[in-house]
């Protein structure tokens, strides 16, 4: 990956620049899928970005392949991790850190370790990157359709449907985690929530949690090589799996022969590789070194979601290269991808639209325009420089335990 650029004069006139060294402590429960996840790369990509502006960070990342446990007993951690507090506990004795900042809590740690460090004394931050506090399936998504029976509820209607994991013991546990850690108010616990979208701060507003201690915290993209040209083929870059929409876009590449090249796997990928015309390439999974390039020569990005994505971590990707990007009009998308500027936005089940779209963006002149804009809006938003003030900033409202809602 490229070195981080030096700050901006920009970026000096905003607040984080007054924020001595930090010591944080990161706490993530891994994604099995590693760097398949977004989620992943992106608390990946935070912990460089925070070492590279030289703060000290302690990052503890367990998974469920730490240990061994029946899955009655990840049951039981999901619900409350007492061994994953214990030992939040030893590492703030051993590092002392000033802010803990949580992401990922299932299944191996639970809500237990933001009870835990806010005992402790140290200001906890907890980043909303999907909507798994308020939804078992954490996409809203059931059935192919948006599903939102569970927000602002006990979610006991996604056991039923077996929502997490398509497990309904699974479901059983998560669901029993949130309605207990609800009931004794773990998440009071929290000093800042940093949803990564609007749509992600309001949908967790409706279900009860507290808007004025959330804080924007978009994220970030690293710099690349800025496309030369129009670029070739259409690129789907993610997992291969229903929420993601794939299927839906294959008949308006069987009507077009547009080439689309196809970059991931998941439980999808052999029902989808049937049912692809000709003009479709299937890449599997990509070393995370060639991304860029992948991207890079691509005429577009698409994303054609059928979930409620959080925030759509592949567009900025897509930005920071010069490339403009078609997506679903869904969650947070709308946010990020602006319509008829850096991309264009399609309904999600929208044959004819998401034609329209991509013989639109073959038109040369119409890529070219687009991908500047793109770029453009990468660097506004979307920058490391812009991520750190971000991530810095939050961080001294939370010492500072003044209420702020504010985008950073």
């Amino acid at each position: 990956m490229p070195p981080l650029p030096a700050r901006t004069s920009a970026t000096r006139s905003l607040p984080s620049q007054q924020l001595d060294v930090m010591r944080v402590l990161v706490l993530h429960s891994r994604y099995l899928s590693e760097h398949a996840s977004g989620e992943n790369r992106s608390v990946d990509d935070e912990v460089r970005l925070l070492r590279e502006a030289g703060h000290t960070v302690s990052v503890w990342q367990p998974s469920v392949t730490d240990n061994r446990r029946s899955q009655v007993g990840r049951g039981l951690s999901a619900v409350w991790a007492r061994s994953a507090a214990k030992t939040v506990r030893r590492l703030i004795g051993e590092h002392s850190p000033q802010v803990v900042h949580c992401h990922n809590l299932f299944p191996s740690l639970s809500p237990a370790v933001l009870r835990e460090a806010r005992g402790q004394g140290v200001p906890v931050l907890l980043s909303l990157r999907n909507h798994r506090l308020i939804c078992l399936d954490g996409a809203l998504l059931r059935d192919e359709a948006p599903c939102t029976v569970c927000v602002g509820r006990l979610p006991w209607r996604g056991v039923v449907h077996g929502c997490y994991r398509d497990s309904v013991l699974a479901s059983g546990a998560l669901a029993t985690s949130l309605s207990v850690h609800r009931g004794v108010h773990s998440f009071d616990m929290v000093s800042r929530f940093l949803p990564v979208s609007e749509f992600v701060r309001d949908t967790h507003a409706r279900a009860g949690f507290p808007s004025e201690r959330m804080r924007i915290k978009p994220n970030f993209a690293w710099p690349s090589a800025v496309r030369e040209g129009a670029g070739d083929y259409f690129l789907y870059l993610g997992r291969l799996s229903q929420e993601k929409g794939l299927a839906t876009l294959l008949p308006a590449l069987r009507e077009s022969g547009h080439r689309l090249v196809v970059a991931g796997t998941g439980p999808d990928e052999a029902d989808l590789r049937r049912a692809a015309p000709p003009s479709v390439e299937f890449r599997g999974v990509v070393d995370p070194a060639n991304v860029p390039d992948l991207i890079r020569a691509a005429r577009a990005v698409v994303v054609p979601s059928l979930c409620q994505e959080a925030f759509g971590r592949v567009v900025v990707e897509a930005y920071a290269a010069g490339v403009p990007v078609i997506a679903s009009r869904t969650g947070g998308l709308p946010e990020i991808v602006e319509h008829n500027e850096s991309g264009l936005l399609v309904d999600g089940g929208d044959r004819k639209g998401w034609y329209e779209a991509m013989e639109r963006l073959l038109n040369d002149r119409e890529s070219e325009q687009m991908g500047i804009r793109a770029f453009a809006l990468w660097q506004r938003r979307y920058s490391p420089e812009r991520g750190l003030a971000e991530l810095e900033a939050a961080y001294e409202v939370a010492l500072a335990g003044t209420t702020d809602g504010r985008r950073g």
